[in-house]
């Protein structure tokens, strides 16, 4: 038997050098190479390949390959009812699933016109859920950006109290990560009875724990000179590649979509926005961004204490109290193109709607994912750094491969 030699034709432009690799070695310097990293390496937070240019041991580009990960999401969205595609939206940022719902199911209820009917009960337990899941998803960014330093202490505590939090939304929604509890309309149901009076238990015993990470990790002398003054984004270059959440507002920009949308009950709660301040470095280093994350779950736990005392107070449980009263039985929106948004765990997590006004099918639903907007600043802040500080870099941006792949 014969082997026969195949000969492909690749496409012109630049199709012809954008996979497997952009950069050929005739591109290449003297004293230049071509490094992978990943999909499969541990520090790339999931399966991110970064095709990695090196002058010895300094980075000369980084470029991120994407789609190991990819799961057709708006396809699915674009062939199911809007109350269906819910369990999808789960799996985006899958660490912070009640977000991705809230801001999902935000833009449906506007669209239909009924934003203004749900009951402030139902929305105090929507900013309950979704800010206990902010926490549990920054403590994965803490605790694994920690064990990519080469601290393995803080992933274990970080983990610990994350179960506890866990251990919270699987009671609320009988699932332990992926939950369709926030639906179109109000809730899948109330809060368990005993839930306000646990949650606060829970709140009492973390506060401590924050201030254990604070001297831990984020003062930690070797945390500190790994990555203070490394990975530095200045706010210009942040604005301009569309980079939101802790990564923009480690730059020095106080831009939080729960302030400047004000959406569901947000206006009504007391909370600062923490930026960074170059405290240790330069502002906008990766010591700000991961320490943004720190003090974001300290306003977190102010904002859950002003929830519960909301639901224990003037909106406390009550016999006619229906979570589903205003779920509406077919969701059929005007004909219109419509954009929601919301400030999710990573930042600015947003979903793009074409109706036709006759089915309960979207035409068209586009997803706005803050990972991969914060992701494609990699190169700008890698370049010139020593090749050890791309994992630092990397772990800073805390990407979450489900919603940059989509």
């Amino acid at each position: 038997m014969t082997m026969q030699t195949i000969q492909y034709e690749y496409a012109p432009g630049h199709f012809r050098t954008s996979e497997p690799t952009v950069y050929r070695p005739d591109m290449l310097q003297e004293g230049e190479m071509i490094l992978n990293m990943g999909p499969q390496h541990p520090s790339t937070h999931g399966v991110l390949r970064l095709e990695v240019v090196t002058d010895g041991e300094i980075i000369v580009d980084v470029v991120p390959h994407l789609g190991y990960l990819h799961r057709c999401f708006e396809k699915h969205a674009q062939s199911l009812p809007f109350n269906q595609t819910i369990p999808f939206v789960d799996r985006l940022d899958y660490l912070a699933a009640m977000n991705c719902e809230h801001a999902f199911v935000m833009g449906v209820e506007r669209m239909l016109g009924i934003q203004n009917d749900i009951p402030k009960r139902t929305e105090y337990i929507r900013v309950l859920v979704a800010e206990l899941n902010r926490i549990a998803a920054h403590f994965v960014g803490i605790g694994t950006y920690a064990l990519d330093i080469g601290a393995y202490t803080p992933f274990l505590w970080l983990m610990r109290d994350r179960e506890h939090i866990q251990r919270l939304l699987e009671w609320v929604s009988g699932a332990r990560m992926l939950y369709n509890y926030i639906w179109v309309g109000g809730l899948f149901y109330d809060l368990p009875v005993g839930f306000e009076e646990r949650c606060r238990e829970f709140i009492t015993y973390l506060k401590p724990k924050l201030v254990e990470l604070q001297q831990l990790v984020i003062e930690n002398e070797i945390f500190v000179k790994r990555t203070a003054n490394v990975g530095v984004l200045p706010l210009p270059v942040a604005i301009n590649y569309g980079c939101t959440g802790p990564m923009l507002r480690g730059s020095g920009l106080r831009y939080d979509l729960r302030r400047v949308d004000g959406y569901s009950v947000y206006p009504e709660l007391e909370f600062d926005i923490p930026i960074g301040e170059g405290k240790m470095g330069v502002v906008g280093d990766c010591w700000d961004r991961n320490n943004v994350r720190v003090l974001e779950c300290h306003e977190s736990i102010r904002i859950i204490e002003q929830c519960l005392d909301q639901l224990t107070g003037n909106h406390r449980r009550t016999r006619d109290y229906d979570p589903q009263a205003v779920v509406p039985k077919k969701i059929r929106p005007k004909a219109m193109d419509f954009y929601a948004r919301a400030e999710s765990a990573k930042g600015e997590l947003g979903f793009f709607f074409r109706t036709d006004g006759k089915s309960d099918v979207p035409v068209r639903c586009k997803s706005r994912s803050c990972c991969f907007h914060n992701l494609s600043v990699i190169h700008e802040i890698s370049r010139g750094a020593m090749l050890a500080d791309l994992v630092a870099i990397i772990g800073s941006i805390d990407v979450v491969m489900g919603e940059v792949d989509r």
